[in-house]
């Protein structure tokens, strides 16, 4: 790679998973006009983020990460942006009180539509079409007209992001997200599950120390941090032409944001250091995950860790590994060490998610025991390395979705058919991801208990 970055210089290098348009000249002129729409995110709110993260780096706060595995033009709707809003909220509580560590708030939100897919082509009772690559690109309906490539969407992609945003912001700043409204936070169909009693025993503890902090004094009225929250967006940073499309200079220090959302990632399948994604990656300033699956190596970890965070900035990048329950163990303290020897700065986060996808009949599953035993196993890496683990990233929903199986309900692949609604890959419902959230907790509690981490501003 050249030295000199623009936001256009990826054009020049060898690409993966990009959707064979057939229309050139529509294509420029949807990204032309996406060009000069307002920014959906701010530069100074990815700073935020960034130095959020640098405290997760140092062991001050535990990130957590989630939302859909891909956002639907269909499915979008204020009930569906709340109830995910609810669920997130009595996750971050949990996980702060029962924890005992500040959360910091990311959302796979307002932006995640493309996807990455293992194959072009779908096949399906013999006929073969082009898979289906988030409604940013296509449609899913299995027909030729749905699956040719769209730059239309992106305009779609843009306008249900912004109204994303618009409530997401409202929510986290209006008085919803109020920590005296934690009792409210409940979703209709956990209320009968066994997580809501676990849940309304760490509200009703919650509700007794702000009734002793309004006795002393503080209270929403004169503590802002009691009734609003930090809430960012991320999402895969896939399709380049939407994203250098929504990059921008930042008026007050020169430098390049995306301003599509907070965080972008790049994926497993596009995270070649020689190709378009990381080109494009490594010249903005927003914070930066990197997904790392079982082929990944320690020497290729370390190269691509120096193209995209050349600085050794603490919050700049994110190690979100997905190797599988069964492959944790193997794969992750390799790579710690080279980290660590080489005294790089990251942050390191489980996906446990993407490595235990599995088939029951004709869906795709994943057994909530599997995604507990990777999140189980990436804290005892890291309790073994001595090292800290940052963060959960999860697929997930705030609706009632029988995807996952397992949890506390022990859902089968039986029940895999009653509310399928995924438009991609299975999520945990909102009652198996407060079930998460209360066992990694735990984990949370355990590691910051018996580990002194130093502070960001000590000497070197």
């Amino acid at each position: 790679m050249g030295e000199r970055w623009t936001p256009k210089s990826w054009r020049h290098l060898p690409i993966e998973q990009v959707p064979a348009y057939p229309d050139a000249a529509a294509l420029s002129a949807v990204e032309t006009q996406i060009a000069s729409f307002p920014p959906l995110v701010f530069a100074g709110e990815a700073r935020k983020l960034k130095a959020a993260l640098a405290r997760v780096a140092a062991g001050e706060a535990f990130l957590l990460q989630g939302g859909d595995c891909a956002e639907s033009f269909d499915e979008h709707s204020a009930d569906n942006i709340r109830d995910f809003f609810r669920v997130f909220l009595q996750m971050a509580m949990v996980l702060t009180f029962a924890g005992g560590s500040p959360v910091v708030k990311v959302g796979r939100i307002a932006g995640q539509f493309a996807k990455p897919r293992s194959s072009p082509t779908e096949t399906l009772d013999g006929v073969s079409l082009p898979s289906y690559r988030g409604d940013i690109v296509n449609g899913i309906g299995f027909t030729e007209d749905a699956r040719i490539p769209d730059p239309r969407r992106q305009l779609e992609a843009y306008r249900q992001s912004a109204a994303t945003l618009n409530l997401l912001r409202a929510f986290a700043t209006g008085g919803y997200a109020n920590l005296e409204n934690a009792h409210r936070w409940m979703l209709g169909f956990v209320k009968d599950s066994p997580q809501s009693s676990r849940y309304q025993d760490v509200a009703g503890r919650m509700t007794d120390a702000l009734a002793f902090m309004r006795a002393i004094g503080i209270n929403p009225e004169t503590h802002p941090e009691v009734r609003t929250t930090d809430f960012y967006t991320s999402h895969e940073a896939l399709l380049l032409g939407y994203e250098e499309a929504m990059t921008r200079v930042d008026s007050t220090t020169g430098d390049w944001y995306a301003t599509s959302g907070h965080m972008l990632w790049i994926g497993d399948r596009t995270r070649q250091p020689d190709h378009a994604h990381v080109e494009y990656a490594r010249g903005i300033e927003n914070p930066i995950g990197l997904k790392c699956g079982p082929s990944m190596k320690a020497d290729g970890l370390i190269r691509l860790i120096d193209l995209l965070n050349p600085k050794n900035e603490p919050g700049r990048l994110s190690l979100i590994c997905r190797f599988g329950a069964e492959k944790v163990g193997e794969h992750l303290p390799g790579l710690i060490r080279a980290v660590e020897r080489e005294g790089r700065k990251v942050v390191w986060i489980c996906d446990p998610m993407h490595g235990n996808t599995v088939a029951a009949g004709r869906y795709k599953t994943r057994p909530f025991e599997r995604v507990m035993q990777e999140i189980e196993g990436f804290f005892g890496v890291h309790r073994a390395e001595g090292t800290i683990a940052g963060g959960i990233h999860l697929e997930m929903t705030g609706k009632d979705v029988t995807e996952c199986t397992g949890g506390a309900r022990a859902l089968t692949a039986d029940d895999l058919q009653d509310r399928y609604h995924t438009y991609c890959d299975p999520r945990l419902n909102a009652e198996q991801a407060l079930e998460v959230a209360f066992r990694t907790a735990e984990l949370v509690k355990a590691e910051r208990s018996h580990v002194e981490r130093p502070r960001l501003d000590a000497a070197e």
